[in-house]
């Protein structure tokens, strides 16, 4: 948000530099993130001053240039050679001296020297409109009409204005500060805090008043809870035309526009008192009448920036007899809105609902600076005022007569609210005892009154605008805001309570599994939730199971993802485009699926592998990060947080040419494979890419329920390895091994290795031969051959009789 300094000095009379008040501003929590010169003419026309032509002769060698003689306030006079056909003795002129920089049409800026032209000596330049930054007149030099000594500036007597702008990073709470008088408020407040006494400088509409009853429009209001007060005037016989200087650099000092002395003022009142107007041609306005209401769903409005729009059932209008004009709130319609023919108008001001502005906002894709202040609520009570200042202002710019009584229709007052101040509260919180006398003028300086007063606390009256401040808390925090955080003594000694532990929490397993991924060369990536509801099609799922926005911002970001594959895959293909082709990718997100029970949400963790495990090495040729490379990580993974021993189960589905789910007991935790082309085509990804997707909401509810430390002495007796070559039918698998042998020896097994398979025509047809080693080892005493045979001797028959093994 950009505050003009001249302006807000308009509300409070400041005589110290901007550095000093954005310095208490930001202290006051108005954050002031920088500050930028603004001059009404570029460059601040210095270097320019008032010259005199004294003697005007034609150029000895060129027949469209004169040699002027000009008096500059110089001791002497200087020599100007001059190409404007208007230029003549006794005139009064602007004059670029030597050194001074202009600025082109773009802003582009541009030195004069001193210097020869055709021979002749030019110290300087008779300036035009159009090089001054004055106008689009380039026809001849600049006359000035007006009086002045000869080096006189000409900024003085063309009343350039300087000003510094303000950039304040406001929070979306602070809806009272959202315009200049909102920022002067808590500026005094700021200040009296200081022992700086300044009053607030309010606007005067004591002349306000009604010139003629000429022009009646009757207005209604269908529904008092969108609309809860209205307001309207007209004003007729007015001319609609370029707004005075001194309304232009106001608005342009702050980074508008300006567009006429009607709409300007609307803009002005706007960022003056933080209250939207809305103008309408009156002339426009069917059958005299306004109705503030819904229209049918599907109706079609064309809005002030050419584009037709598909009102909702629940879009608030302001209609004539005939007709949508405007969407309340948010913008104005095409068909009602000020030109340069019209002559009377009909001034808008009122408290719209909120919630409503919002959603019609976002519906429509649009945010204008009367939505933005509608949508986090502007002062109800503000409501009259602002329209009576804009209408005085319109008439002294614009000419014409108040053509009717104010109407006002606020059937039911909107109450401020009360909240009672507890004395201990504010130490307890603040940690500082703050003088009570202190507290009382601080409310005082926050417009908040004191309804009662007893030996604990304080009963108040919050004002309306303040729609931040409804709790106790929020007023503790409004005094220690004013009061500055600055004037809280440091503690030489800092408490605290201890708490013992309750075992991890969610955030503290993603934590320890992120620095882990992190650690084997994973980075994190944290994508979008939306997604292309193409790419959730892809999953085969029901399209009624896909959660879409009511009001995308666009069609390819209109659904709730329901696989983190696709974000994956987003930024996959991000670092292929940038010749980055060995990807680890780890993200830790949701997922949104609509089912019978309603709309649900899990918290998943996907990897993604591509490319090679390390570059390329004198040492080892580079191998690719494949599948096996990506189980690992996943293993590792569930064995961080104890739940190592899991099912392996192959599987296949639309994302994947080949799948290993990891179960336990019945559930599945993990899923893993290589992404099938369907996808990563969509994507140009031409290169293969391995993804695991975790359920990590069901991993954290079992390594929580294995909160339980497990620690064990380390073994003082040797492990024992023994081999098994087994030939087995060529449909069995390593995890059905591994699975049969921990539940056929418990106790002594500590491992089983696959270290080799052979498939050949050595074996017979459908065999083939896993090469797996057993790890025995007893924490109590050394093994024995008889007991080690014994363990080998029923894996032996186990394997035999349940999978059909036979050792080679």
């Amino acid at each position: 948000m950009k505050i003009s300094y001249n302006w807000l000095k308009q509300f409070l009379e400041l005589d110290w530099p901007a550095e000093q008040t954005a310095e208490l501003l930001t202290d006051l929590g108005l954050e002031v993130e920088g500050i930028s010169p603004f001059e009404s003419v570029t460059g601040g026309l210095r270097g320019v001053v008032v010259g005199k032509v004294l003697t005007c002769g034609k150029h000895p060698n060129a027949d469209r240039l004169s040699v002027c003689s000009v008096d500059i306030g110089e001791d002497a006079p200087v020599q100007i050679v001059c190409g404007a056909p208007n230029v003549a003795a006794g005139q009064l002129v602007p004059v670029a001296t030597v050194g001074t920089t202009l600025y082109d049409g773009e802003g582009n800026p541009w030195a004069i020297k001193k210097g020869k032209i055709r021979g002749e000596v030019s110290q300087g330049m008779i300036c035009a409109e159009d090089e001054l930054g004055l106008g689009d007149n380039h026809d001849g030099i600049m006359v000035l009409e007006a009086e002045a000594a000869p080096g006189t500036p000409l900024s003085k007597l063309l009343k350039v204005e300087s000003d510094q702008v303000f950039e304040i990073g406001l929070t979306p709470n602070r809806a009272d500060a959202m315009s200049h008088f909102g920022v002067a408020r808590d500026l005094r407040a700021g200040l009296r805090q200081k022992k700086i006494t300044k009053e607030l400088i309010t606007p005067s509409v004591s002349s306000f008043g009604v010139d003629n009853r000429s022009l009646r429009i009757e207005v209604s209001v269908e529904d008092n809870k969108l609309a809860p007060r209205y307001c309207g005037v007209t004003i007729s016989n007015l001319i609609v035309q370029e707004s005075p200087d001194w309304l232009k650099n106001r608005l342009k000092a702050i980074g508008l526009n300006p567009i006429n002395n009607v709409v300007d003022v609307t803009n002005y009142v706007l960022h003056e008192l933080g209250q939207p107007l809305h103008a309408f041609d009156a002339g426009r306005i069917h059958g005299k009448k306004i109705e503030v209401r819904t229209v049918a769903p599907g109706t079609k409005f064309m809005t002030l920036d050419g584009e037709e729009r598909v009102l909702h059932e629940e879009d608030l209008m302001i209609c004539d007899g005939e007709k949508p004009m405007c969407i309340a709130g948010v913008f104005g319609g095409i068909n009602t809105g000020v030109t340069e023919d019209t002559r009377s108008i009909f001034l808008e001001s009122a408290y719209f609902d909120p919630v409503s502005v919002r959603k019609t906002a976002k519906r429509h894709g649009l945010s204008t600076d009367a939505s933005f202040r509608f949508e986090r609520g502007v002062d109800i009570n503000n409501v009259e005022y602002a329209l009576m200042r804009a209408a005085i202002l319109i008439r002294d710019i614009a000419g014409g007569d108040i053509s009717s009584d104010l109407i006002d229709l606020y059937p039911n007052k909107m109450p401020d609210y009360n909240v009672f101040l507890s004395y201990e509260h504010i130490h307890s919180l603040i940690g500082e005892q703050i003088p009570k006398d202190t507290i009382l003028s601080i409310l005082a300086s926050l417009e908040i009154q004191v309804k009662s007063t007893t030996e604990s606390g304080l009963g108040l009256v919050i004002p309306f605008y303040r729609v931040d401040v409804r709790r106790e808390v929020d007023v503790i925090e409004e005094l220690l805001r004013v009061y500055g955080y600055n004037n809280i003594p440091d503690k030489t000694k800092f408490t605290a309570s201890i708490l013992p532990p309750t075992g991890a929490e969610p955030h503290d397993y993603q934590r320890r599994i992120g620095n882990q991924l992190a650690d084997q060369g994973f980075s994190e990536i944290l994508g979008n939730s939306l997604c292309n509801p193409e790419h959730n099609a892809l999953l085969g799922k029901d399209p009624d199971t896909s959660v879409t926005l009511l009001n995308p911002l666009s069609g390819e970001l209109s659904a709730m993802r329901q696989d983190m594959l696709f974000t994956g895959l987003g930024a996959v293909a991000y670092n292929l485009n940038r010749r980055q082709s060995d990807l680890r990718l780890f993200e830790f997100g949701k997922v949104y699926e609509k089912t019978v029970k309603g709309h649900t949400e899990e918290t998943r963790l996907s990897l993604l592998v591509s490319g090679r495990m390390h570059a390329d090495h004198w040492a080892a040729a580079a191998k690719p990060a494949g599948f096996f490379y990506l189980k690992s990580a996943v293993c590792a993974i569930l064995e961080r947080l104890g739940l190592d021993r899991c099912r392996e189960v192959p599987f296949r589905d639309e994302r994947f040419s080949e799948g290993l789910k990891l179960m336990h007991n019945d559930s599945v935790l993990a899923e893993l494979g290589v992404v099938h082309p369907d996808f990563t085509k969509p994507f140009e990804i031409r290169q293969e890419v391995v993804y695991a997707n975790l359920k990590w909401s069901d991993l954290i509810e079992l390594a929580h329920a294995k909160t339980a430390l497990r620690f064990s002495e380390l073994p003082k007796f040797p492990e024992v390895r023994r081999d098994f070559a087994l030939m087995l039918g060529s449909e069995r698998s390593f995890s059905e091994i591994y699975e049969l042998a921990y539940r056929t020896e418990r106790n002594l097994l500590k491992e089983v290795q696959l270290f080799d398979v052979y498939t050949g025509d050595k074996l017979p047809e459908g065999k083939k031969s896993y090469a797996v080693s057993f790890t025995l080892q007893d924490a109590s005493k050394t093994l024995t051959d008889k007991k080690i045979d014994g363990v080998m001797d029923r894996l032996r028959k186990t394997f035999e009789a349940e999978l059909g093994a036979e050792l080679r």
